[in-house]
């Protein structure tokens, strides 16, 4: 009897603590998400926070991002969309995986990491426009790819190792 109801109490603290925070780190930026759903193999978040953790914003038709826009149905529960404590909830590691988005957890410190949407990231060699960046110079000046828009540039990549 002992047993049985030190499980009824744990039950009771999981169901009234069940959202808590998480750390997100994508697109080089961290990113502080105030409410989450207890899942250690999921992340779930309200809906309303999802444009700002990786920019999708949810509509009738689906999660979207640019061109990118994955079915959702939000008339009922599914592993992506789910209401709870009268909130609507968002599966971002769901997404991710229907996006083929690479990303990693450490559960126990609540930290998701998300690498870049193959989608976005091969959109460089399909358009062949290579991303603008600045690096400095031999003499220490810093220069931008754009610097030399319209001009023929090679790219020479070198590493000591």
């Amino acid at each position: 009897m002992r047993a049985l109801s030190l499980t009824v109490s744990m039950l009771f603290v999981v169901a009234a603590s069940s959202v808590y925070s998480a750390t997100v780190l994508i697109g080089g930026e961290v990113k502080a998400v105030a409410e989450t759903l207890s899942d250690p193999t999921d992340l779930w978040v309200p809906v309303a926070d999802l444009a700002g953790i990786n920019g999708f914003e949810l509509k009738p038709e689906g999660a979207c991002l640019d061109a990118i826009c994955v079915p959702v149905q939000q008339d009922r529960d599914s592993d992506i969309f789910v209401t709870r404590q009268g909130k609507a909830w968002f599966n971002v590691t769901e997404l991710a995986q229907r996006v083929q988005q690479p990303y990693v957890t450490d559960s126990d410190a609540d930290v998701w990491s998300f690498g870049a949407i193959p989608a976005q990231r091969d959109s460089f060699v399909r358009d062949a426009k290579a991303p603008d960046f600045t690096l400095p110079d031999w003499h220490g000046n810093q220069v931008s790819l754009s610097d030399f828009k319209g001009k023929k540039v090679m790219l020479l990549t070198w590493a000591s190792w």
